[in-house]
């Protein structure tokens, strides 16, 4: 199947792939050859690949993934290689998501609270 990884910046990744581990919004999920299309929104987390080359990891911050039997196309709000992922650039996702906490309103309180407990405990999952 064909994995693409795009971020507003640039293409980070375009290659076949074998296995795509996403971790979706409402849990990680495995898409292979012959996958049920399926859209999902991204949570922060770390995306792998398994392509001729091995396994590619890399950290999102959040967008979507949409699933079809040929393709993985994930469109991510930030994504970096995890050899990237230093602490500095971990440490400005969650004070954006700290900031966005702060402001949120009542009924985004709970999104925002979310968001900021999904991004440290990528900070745990990557032990940086």
């Amino acid at each position: 199947m064909q994995f693409e990884l795009v971020t507003p910046e640039r293409k980070l990744a375009s290659f076949g792939a074998s296995q795509v581990d996403v971790p979706g919004a409402e849990g990680d999920f495995a898409a292979m050859d012959g996958h049920a299309p399926v859209i999902s929104s991204l949570r922060p987390g770390v995306l792998r690949a398994t392509g001729a080359d091995g396994v590619k990891s890399y950290v999102v911050s959040g967008g979507f993934a949409e699933v079809n039997a040929t393709a993985v196309s994930v469109l991510a709000e930030r994504a970096v290689p995890i050899e990237e992922a230093t602490g500095t650039v971990v440490d400005a996702m969650l004070d954006e998501a700290r900031s966005l906490l702060a402001a949120a309103l009542p009924e985004d309180r709970d999104a925002c609270e979310k968001l900021v407990h999904d991004i440290e405990m990528l900070r745990g999952t990557i032990a940086i």
